[in-house]
């Protein structure tokens, strides 16, 4: 492993997020996709490492209340080769949620996989492919 990508962070108030970490943190976004009912962006936070920001949904929590895995979703660990890691936590016992995929991430090209760690934390493999233009 390569250090952490990324972290999942659900956001319950958008502009309020935004304001925190693009604005006064002074992190940049690096991608941005999703969907126009849902957007996410990545945000760089230096280090090689990120925050994928998810925009709220109606069904996310209001701000202030409590759920489970929120706001923090998951955490990514950069990999070199999502797939040979995911089949190597496979046959160490553990879940694969995700089967290893290809996925652009504009303007990223990577392959991810997600598991279930002992605890039922979320952990996602992220290997970045290459940058494309």
């Amino acid at each position: 492993m390569k250090g952490i990508h990324h972290i999942a962070v659900q956001a319950r108030d958008w502009d309020a997020s935004l304001k925190l970490y693009r604005d006064v943190l002074g992190m940049p976004i690096v991608a941005q996709f999703g969907t126009s009912e849902r957007k996410i962006i990545l945000l760089d936070l230096g280090g090689g490492g990120h925050i994928e920001l998810f925009q709220p949904q109606s069904s996310t929590p209001a701000p202030g209340t409590s759920a489970v895995n929120d706001p923090v979703t998951h955490f990514a660990l950069h990999s070199d080769d999502a797939r040979a890691d995911a089949e190597k936590v496979r046959a160490a016992g553990y879940r694969i949620t995700v089967e290893p995929k290809d996925v652009h991430l504009d303007p990223l090209d990577v392959a991810i996989a997600f598991f279930e760690g002992p605890s039922g934390e979320v952990i996602e493999f992220f290997q970045v492919k290459n940058l494309s233009k």
